[in-house]
């Protein structure tokens, strides 16, 4: 009898191991539609951790906004399998089935599978391109940009070695562009997975758990058998960890212990296990700077910043602007499968405008969604000018404001304090800065 429980209990682990890797999404709902079972991709699909859908019931997870509409509260009410539609994230569109299962006449669980439509269209396109004109790109922007020319020679070259890498820039900038070209041409493509680890947007409470996993045990709630973590499916591929200034102490300090010993410990457990993972990590922060602050370590930023990388927002490389539009112009015609083309005053006011840091994401953004709406590409242009003639507004209110603020506190100190002598020495600044802002403001001295 022992044994035979051994048994089921080694079928159920490998069921599990089976589902949890499973590159479609796949969820189990009760009768009543509270989650019972899910795997990882549903929460790469959902960009959700999963821990925010187990025991929650369809109504609750619709509320909260993770869910546009119940699948399962249609697979119980029609009796037979459910097919809808809804938005996931990067503008995805994910195909929901799911599945009754019945105990007599009655419906006891439903099963939910999760298919990125999106993805699949863009893989299918992507074969058939292949497949007629024998290209294999990695489908990267051809630059012009002198800076942005030799980033993308420099990607070539560290392709394959193994070496940290980090990226800088402003958010927006396209770090997690040459991240995965990095993995794109590199190696390790073949052979394991690229893992995309956003460190700012995932709790600090869960974050451990998700990076490095956790045993049957570890922790109140935790999964029998336990669960392998970002670095282990990462195992001969690539981890990419963005926003890696956002990393607690704590996990700075478990990071370094993989990059100087190659190894990881789950949660609660007691052995170590070896894995082959290369380290990108991207940061819109000062790293050098919070390492002086004691909010960064030392060691840990000068093992992330064997090769760095330093991307130029596109307002400092306006050459890109024809490339860079034209890339995305395709890859969005080819999703959507339409023909579209700039016009002329599209690309007129492209080269005209002053880009505002990485507002240019957002800019393309706009536009490209109407590739799939009737909506007059002026009517977006008029938005968007609206939208940086406020912002262009609200700086030189805030500029104006604090000038009077600063006039006014220069005013009362001179009147209290009567040379700028006395007035630099009570606001802790210099006599020349003081002597040249009353000036300018037109302070008398009495």
């Amino acid at each position: 009898m022992h044994a035979l429980i051994l048994f089921r209990d080694e079928q159920f682990h490998q069921i599990n191991q089976i589902i949890e890797h499973s590159y479609d999404g796949l969820s189990v709902t009760d009768a009543t539609g509270v989650t019972v079972m899910i795997n990882g991709a549903v929460e790469r699909y959902t960009g959700v951790p999963r821990e925010y859908f187990l025991g929650k019931s369809a109504e609750r997870l619709i509320t909260r906004g993770f869910l546009q509409e119940s699948v399962t509260a249609q697979v119980i009410k029609a009796r037979k399998p459910v097919t809808v539609f809804q938005g996931g994230t990067n503008d995805q569109q994910i195909m929901m089935t799911g599945t009754p299962i019945f105990s007599g006449d009655e419906v006891r669980q439903v099963v939910i599978n999760l298919r990125d439509i999106t993805e699949l269209v863009y893989q299918y396109q992507s074969y058939l391109r292949t497949k007629d004109t024998g290209d294999d790109s990695t489908g990267h922007v051809e630059h012009q940009d002198v800076e942005m020319v030799q980033i993308s020679s420099m990607v070539s070259r560290i392709a394959n070695v193994d070496a940290s890498v980090l990226l800088m820039g402003e958010t927006g900038v396209g770090k997690d562009v040459i991240a995965n070209q990095l993995y794109e041409k590199s190696d390790r493509k073949n052979h394991g997975e690229f893992i995309k680890v956003n460190c700012g947007a995932i709790p600090f409470d869960l974050l451990e758990s998700e990076l490095f996993g956790y045993e049957d045990g570890a922790f109140s709630g935790a999964k029998r058998h336990g669960k392998p973590g970002m670095f282990e499916l990462a195992d001969r591929g690539v981890i990419f960890l963005d926003e890696v200034g956002e990393l607690p102490s704590a996990l700075q300090v478990k990071l370094l212990r993989v990059l100087q010993d190659g190894e990881i410990r789950r949660i609660g457990g007691t052995v170590t296990k070896k894995v082959d993972v290369r380290i990108i990590s991207a940061t819109n922060q000062n790293l050098r700077q919070m390492v002086r602050e004691a909010k960064f370590r030392e060691d840990l930023y000068y093992r992330l910043n064997v090769l760095p990388i330093k991307i130029p927002p596109l307002r400092e490389r306006p050459n890109d602007i024809d490339y860079i539009a034209t890339h995305y112009l395709k890859q969005y015609g080819e999703k959507y499968r339409v023909q579209k083309k700039f016009s002329d005053e599209f690309v007129q006011w492209m080269h005209t405008h002053q880009w505002p840091g990485t507002f240019v994401s957002q800019t393309f953004n706009v536009w490209l969604r109407s590739l799939n709406q009737s909506l007059m590409l002026s009517i977006y242009l008029t938005i968007i000018r609206i939208s940086l003639m406020m912002r262009n507004r609200m700086r030189t209110f805030l500029k104006k404001a604090a000038e009077d603020a600063e006039r006014n506190l220069l005013e009362k100190a001179m009147a209290k304090y009567k040379t700028t002598y006395n007035v630099a020495k009570a606001l802790n600044s210099s006599q020349a800065t003081v002597a040249r802002k009353v000036k300018n403001y037109g302070i008398t001295v009495h």
